[in-house]
């Protein structure tokens, strides 16, 4: 009984430095994990630079492997920390930390020269380990509940904005000479994307007065439907400043984004 009284403890322990953000522990263990995050990264971009990997291609493949090794021990720690482990492995979190050390061990499965390009996508995958970045920062988990509520109106405005290149790329179809790029309703949709986002690749125009004076409006519009998802999600940001949200995590299932008065897990219901 004392043992696993000892055990809870050394988790909850765990558990208070890995997941929490409010200790003196949990703050430096957050700092030190970004630390390494961010050199790891960047250690992965110049890996890619054909003469920084000559000359010190021994020392990032050294280095590749001590932040392997240090990710697989934060990775194990935090299946250790939480009661639900699967839950947590599961999670998009859990997914994205086993993504930042599986690539490295694959590697050493894939041995040839054949299987060059496999082991070259594989250490390009390494850099999504800058994800792991998102989950230490807490405007990151404001902005993810934002876009999480605003995402029926997201959606409504996406199918707007979808309907709308459609029916006018249909029109520049039927207006515009195959001659002048619009060869099919595809393409000219394609068209009316990029001319609706201002972006103008200018690899197709249109040459009719018509077509040009549709092209006008839809610039135009392109101008006031940029405003519009702003607005959506800004709305949401001043709803989610409003209240407040605790940085403790479910000691269970690693959910987080509770109320600071909660004393139960809302995804879960585990205590608090």
């Amino acid at each position: 009984m004392e043992k696993n009284g000892s055990q809870n403890t050394l988790r909850a322990r765990l558990h208070e430095i890995i997941f929490e953000a409010d200790t003196p522990a949990g703050k430096l263990f957050d700092v030190l994990l970004i630390v390494s995050i961010v050199v790891s990264v960047v250690m992965v971009m110049l890996d890619s630079v054909s003469s920084i990997q000559v000359l010190y291609g021994r020392f990032l493949y050294i280095g590749e492997w001590f932040f392997t090794i240090l990710f697989t021990i934060e990775y194990l720690l935090r299946l250790c920390s939480v009661g639900r482990p699967l839950a947590y492995a599961s999670s998009f979190f859990g997914i994205v930390d086993l993504l930042a050390v599986l690539p490295t061990y694959l590697s050493i499965f894939v041995p040839g020269t054949q299987y060059l390009l496999v082991i070259r996508i594989l250490r390009v995958l390494r850099i999504f380990r800058v994800l792991k970045l998102v989950q230490y920062l807490g405007e990151a988990r404001m902005l993810a509940q934002a876009l999480k509520a605003s995402r029926r109106k997201i959606i409504v405005f996406l199918f707007v904005v979808l309907t709308l290149v459609v029916i006018f790329g249909s029109l520049m179809y039927l207006i515009e000479d195959p001659q002048n790029g619009f060869t099919s309703i595809p393409r000219s949709i394609y068209w009316a994307i990029v001319t609706l986002t201002t972006v103008g690749y200018g690899d197709i125009s249109p040459q009719t007065g018509l077509g040009q004076a549709i092209s006008a409006i839809i610039m135009i519009i392109g101008y006031g439907i940029i405003a519009v998802p702003t607005g959506i999600v800004t709305a949401e940001l001043t709803q989610v400043y409003k209240k407040t949200i605790s940085t403790q995590a479910c000691p269970e299932c690693s959910a987080e984004g509770h109320d600071t008065d909660a004393k139960h897990c809302k995804y879960c219901g585990a205590r608090l």
